[in-house]
């Protein structure tokens, strides 16, 4: 029988990774340069790929997932499109997703100290979304 901690770990990185692809998606229309649009793509992309990993695993478990605070995730678009019209550039998108990556990198460690009882292959999951998130922060590092 699996634990609780290995179902709550996988939980925050689903929740998480959900929450990544929604904010790369609020921002990618309004992006300028095509470098940053491919970057920001291709993070998406690995998002997916990572979502549908924990997909399979949540779904062995018999368990559906966990969708992203639907708080967090208004204020996240609130501040986004605030930002976006005050300055619509691409730093502006580069401070953005700086500011996520970071959020979710906290977050990511701190449910891995909590969740210490979880499967290794979960915890696995978990570092592979950090440094998901960490390459994300050097890709965008030039549009700041």
């Amino acid at each position: 029988m699996v634990n609780d901690d290995t179902i709550q770990l996988l939980k925050e990185c689903n929740s998480g990774i959900k929450m990544g692809i929604s904010s790369i998606e609020d921002v990618l229309p309004m992006v300028k340069s095509e470098d940053l649009r491919s970057k920001l793509e291709k993070s998406k992309k690995r998002h997916e790929n990572l979502e549908q990993e924990t997909k399979v695993i949540l779904n062995d478990y018999n368990d559906s997932g966990k969708e992203p605070n639907p708080f967090a995730k208004a204020g996240s678009w609130l501040k986004t499109n605030m930002k976006m019209v005050m300055n619509p550039d691409d730093a502006t998108i580069s401070d953005l997703m700086t500011d996520g990556c970071n959020m979710g990198i906290k977050s990511l460690n701190r449910y891995l100290n909590q969740y210490e009882a979880a499967e290794e292959k979960v915890k696995d999951i978990t570092k592979k979304l950090i440094n998901l998130e960490q390459d994300l922060l050097v890709d965008v590092r030039d549009y700041l």
